[in-house]
């Protein structure tokens, strides 16, 4: 089995690692294998996206809302970026704590959020590419999410000026958040 998985610091998530094959023309990679992964414990994965950035672009923090909540499945194919994983399951012992990790196209490292999480990261190099699979498809009308700068979850970010949509400027607080999801 390439890949293995490890719990990583918040209940629920797991970092996955994968082989990475270099030779003398470069590097291959095996980026998913849906039996592994459900062996894994990551359920079965029904969409792919992909987000470009540029250094010091921040994406987040994102989640899709119950009844269509996402579980999702991220690598960085290209670049690197910190990626954030924030525990937003009401009554949860950990909630409104983070875990963060460094993902990069060299490592070979994916971490899957469960739905009950939202997700955000940081571009760390030039350009990062991100590539995210994910457990629901898409739905505007229960995608969501919560400050990326929120004071009370204190998010170690990388110093650097941040580069934000409007729409993310605009996301609610952790305790202001309308998040549907409790813990059990």
């Amino acid at each position: 089995m390439p890949f293995t998985a490890e719990p990583y610091r918040l209940p629920g998530l797991l970092l996955i690692s994968g082989r990475v094959c270099p030779d003398e023309r470069g590097v291959f990679q095996e980026g998913y294998r849906a039996d592994e992964f459900l062996a894994l414990g990551v359920p079965p994965l029904v969409q792919d996206n992909l987000s470009r950035s540029r250094r010091g672009v921040v994406r987040g923090l994102h989640f899709q809302k119950p009844p269509r909540p996402q579980g999702k499945l991220v690598r960085c194919v290209r670049g690197r970026i910190l990626d954030v994983a924030v525990d937003i399951r009401q009554g949860s012992p950990t909630f409104g704590k983070w875990a963060s990790v460094e993902l990069s196209d060299e490592a070979n490292r994916l971490l899957w959020i469960p739905a009950g999480f939202a997700h955000g990261f940081c571009a760390l190099s030039e350009q990062a590419d991100v590539i995210y699979k994910v457990t629901e498809y898409f739905s505007a009308a229960h995608d969501a999410g919560i400050r990326w700068d929120d004071p009370t979850l204190a998010v170690a970010w990388p110093d650097c000026a941040a580069v934000v949509s409007e729409k993310d400027r605009r996301l609610p607080l952790l305790l202001e958040a309308d998040n549907g999801f409790t813990w059990s």
